[in-house]
């Protein structure tokens, strides 16, 4: 196995254990593959999610950009319902699980199609 597919099995345990879910591993797959190498840098890997400027980077480049979502308080609604989800005191917020939780949340896997 190479080192995505150490992170992805990783971020699955993350699902598990950190979300309660049973993850959609080929979902799981396409997002951490759409992530591309910020997965490999340790700040880039993941999400600050105490940071404004960081949860408005996710919303504009994640939603609006790739899920093709029109902006309005939904989106930073459910970046706060993702955050609520990993658990607000877990520090490592995977950028690739808390991709995934978004891509379910909208019910835009057909992105990843």
């Amino acid at each position: 196995m190479g080192k995505r597919d150490d992170l992805i099995a990783q971020y699955a345990d993350d699902l598990r254990n950190k979300c309660g879910m049973e993850p959609d591993m080929a979902l799981l797959t396409k997002v951490t593959i759409g992530c591309g190498p910020a997965i490999y840098n340790a700040d880039a890997s993941t999400v600050a999610g105490s940071q404004p400027a960081e949860l408005e980077t996710v919303k504009n480049n994640f939603l609006i950009k790739k899920l093709g979502l029109e902006d309005g308080p939904a989106l930073m609604e459910a970046i706060n319902s993702v955050i609520e989800t990993y658990g607000k005191s877990e520090r490592n917020k995977y950028r690739a699980v808390f991709y995934y939780l978004l891509t379910k949340h909208f019910g835009k896997e057909a992105v990843y199609g």
